[in-house]
């Protein structure tokens, strides 16, 4: 039998039609070699003509803006995650404003105004930290699970405050339900909206990359390929659902669904007849879109995603970290945009610029009229099963796991931290003495310190208890690197045996 490759075919491209969960056909599952007559873009910055009509058509930019405002938000995700490091529990969260172009960084003392500055971000001044939003946000997700009036809730940083998606008529009701929550409905805000978000689930009888379900069969879009198979959306079947290609090949198995709670992600584990390739996206056009990361892109930014039933639409990022409540159940952690998408685009990719933001989960609308579409982060998928993106150099992030001693400049991180420990058995936390929050990414530290100090990496879990997530230890310069979800986590210093002075460099991607 022929060995086939996965390559992520996607189309830059749609979103969202009432709140819906969305099964589309894979991006790809060809040959070793590209599909012919494919060529990679060459347009302003490397984007592929029908992704640039795209961005003209939904948000009337043209190739130079549109190249210049996706390089933007690559840098504004990298420089974001290392503020949320860099100021610990002042953070409030960062978002690009209208103009695409502005950062700002929401932080909850002056103190931390002038680390925002010097990334060349705008500090903003606000009464909560986005662990303070998170927290209340948690509430609602346990009080009003099964609450009727209201369709979702979401951290909105701009505000600074979280916004309860209510059913017309049903506002004052939101506000009472959030009260009861333990949430000061000075902390609310609530948006009245007519849309029942719902998976975008098409099931039919002669499409690809199917699942059996219900009798029948149902059909989901490749999200991106990993080493070992591929990412989708959880909705796109159960562990141990079996998958097959367009001619009904078997293809493999998923392995890890997440749906309805925490997520919506899967992961489906590709048998020896296929084999992940380089990830490229097919923008509908003849092109081929590379996927050179997956940095992720701050609230504010452009993003573009593929589906099979509706083709290329972009948008913008609106906010991160919304708990929706499709008819099967509430899912936590989706980010919404204002992109549409119509059934059978479910598990479908997500981008901005090259860089892989996430899959497709569900929404309201159509991308006749118009919707909101809600995605699952692609770096929460890596982290929750421990798998690595592919791209289309072949490069891919370290899976998590726990440091050694790799030769190192811990002056290279951007982030650092000095500190005096004078008495052996003691320990500091970093930074200063506290805790930071980190979107899921690669969190990855240095110290230097004399003989008998080791380094710890530490997760809070639900209970606000901190446990230790990986360690760098040993003689000399101590290093580590996790992968790991989204939380809060803290650095600490201890002196086993030494004493002495020590430096820790650190950064979150």
């Amino acid at each position: 039998m022929e060995r086939r490759s996965i390559a992520v075919v996607t189309a830059v491209v749609v979103a969202a039609g009432a709140a819906a969960v969305a099964f589309t056909l894979p991006s790809s599952a060809d040959t070793e070699r590209k599909p012919s007559g494919t060529r990679v873009a060459s347009d302003p910055g490397g984007l592929s003509p029908d992704l640039l009509a795209a961005m003209k058509r939904d948000l009337g930019l043209s190739g130079d803006q549109a190249a210049a405002r996706l390089a933007r938000s690559q840098w504004a995700g990298g420089v974001s995650a290392t503020l949320a490091a860099q100021t610990g529990e002042s953070f409030g969260g960062a978002w690009l404003a209208e103009d695409g172009n502005t950062l700002k960084v929401a932080v909850t003392d002056s103190g931390s105004a002038s680390a925002v500055k010097a990334a060349g971000a705008v500090p903003v001044l606000v009464k909560r930290s986005e662990a303070d939003l998170d927290e209340l946000k948690t509430k609602l997700d346990a009080g009003l699970a099964k609450a009727s009036g209201v369709t979702g809730w979401y951290v909105d940083v701009a505000t600074n405050k979280v916004v309860l998606v209510a059913k017309p008529g049903a506002k004052s009701q939101a506000l009472t339900l959030a009260k009861r929550a333990g949430v000061n409905t000075g902390a609310v805000t609530v948006k009245v909206s007519a849309a029942q978000p719902k998976p975008l689930i098409d099931i039919r009888g002669a499409d690809p990359y199917f699942i059996d379900i219900g009798g029948g069969q149902a059909r989901c879009s490749i999200g991106f390929s990993v080493e070992g198979g591929f990412v989708t959306a959880g909705h796109c079947g159960e562990e141990g659902t079996a998958t097959t290609d367009p001619d009904g090949v078997a293809q493999g198995t998923v392995e890890l669904s997440v749906f309805p709670g925490t997520a919506d992600m899967g992961f489906v584990a590709t048998n020896d007849n296929f084999t992940p390739t380089a990830t490229v996206v097919n923008d509908i056009n003849g092109d081929v879109l590379p996927v050179g990361g997956n940095t992720e892109a701050p609230v504010g930014a452009a993003v573009c995603r593929s589906g099979s039933t509706t083709g290329t639409f972009c948008g913008t990022i609106l906010a991160k970290n919304q708990t929706v409540r499709y008819p099967e159940g509430a899912v936590t952690g989706l980010t919404r945009t204002d992109v549409c998408a119509e059934g059978g685009d479910s598990g479908g990719p997500w981008l901005s610029g090259d860089q892989a933001q996430g899959v497709t989960s569900g929404g309201s609308g159509d991308c006749t009229v118009g919707g909101e579409t809600f995605f699952q982060p692609l770096n929460e998928i890596l982290a929750a099963g421990d798998l690595t993106l592919v791209t289309t150099e072949g490069s891919a992030a370290p899976p998590a796991g726990e440091g050694g001693n790799e030769t190192a400049s811990c002056d290279a991180q951007p982030i650092q931290r000095d500190g005096t420990i004078n008495r052996a058995g003691q320990a500091q936390a970093q930074p200063n003495g506290g805790a930071y929050r980190a979107r899921a990414g690669t969190h990855t530290a240095c110290l230097e310190a004399p003989d008998g100090f080791d380094l710890v990496l530490q997760r809070a879990n639900n209970n606000g208890q901190f446990r230790t997530v990986a360690t760098g230890t040993g003689d000399g310069v101590k290093t580590l690197s996790f992968t790991g979800r989204t939380g809060t986590y803290r650095y600490v210093v201890v002196a086993t045996s030494g004493t002495g002075a020590y430096n820790l460099g650190f950064n979150v991607q």
